[in-house]
């Protein structure tokens, strides 16, 4: 019995999706110059030729992994913004980016080097420029977040929380094994909540 057009588009989605996995992977390992798309299909377990009836080529990939990247960030913010308190907005965002780099450390560095370090490429910047801005857009949400909290210096405020956790997550992802992320997490929010008067 052939298979319905639902079915094709779930099997599809899947499939992409062990592509992506298996591209990030490999990215992580070689890096995005070194790694070749014959590197992602035999880690995704396909065939080269399969690999190109999902995607154009190796910078298609790499545009995928931050659009999805990007949906990721969008997302979370937009949980956020539906808590009914700025204090619990933003723990939400805390709990989730920690969350996030506490179950893919690799992930969070491949990003992060992506953001850091682009490359002389214009793939590879493009596809940095467009997470750089994505995040600087969703800054703002967390700006107004503050300023609903009304500290007298939202923007400076916002750059301090988001610098304490992006050292956090940095800290976390270089040392795992010895740092104690959750009570750092506790002491950071009541910090900034109980300060701001949240």
């Amino acid at each position: 019995m052939p298979r319905t057009r639902e079915e094709n588009d779930r099997i599809r989605q899947q499939a992409k999706e062990n592509i992506r996995t298996a591209a990030i992977e490999v990215f992580i390992e070689k890096g995005y110059h070194a790694a070749s798309i014959e590197d992602v299909a035999k880690r995704a377990g396909i065939s080269k030729g399969l690999m190109y009836n999902y995607f154009a080529g190796k910078a298609d990939l790499l545009k995928e992994l931050i659009a999805g990247r990007i949906e990721e960030i969008v997302r979370v913010m937009e949980e956020a913004m539906r808590k009914p308190t700025p204090a619990e907005q933003l723990a939400h965002i805390a709990d989730h980016a920690l969350r996030n780099v506490q179950q893919r450390p690799r992930v969070y560095r491949f990003y992060l080097h992506l953001q850091t370090h682009p490359e002389n490429d214009e793939v590879v910047s493009a596809s940095s420029q467009s997470l750089k801005d994505e995040m600087a857009r969703q800054f703002q949400f967390q700006v107004d977040i503050f300023r609903r909290m009304g500290v007298p210096d939202p923007q400076m405020r916002s750059l301090h929380f988001s610098t304490a956790l992006h050292g956090m997550m940095l800290m976390y992802a270089t040392y795992p094994d010895d740092f104690p992320l959750e009570p750092l997490k506790e002491e950071m929010l009541s910090a900034f909540l109980h300060r701001d008067g949240s």
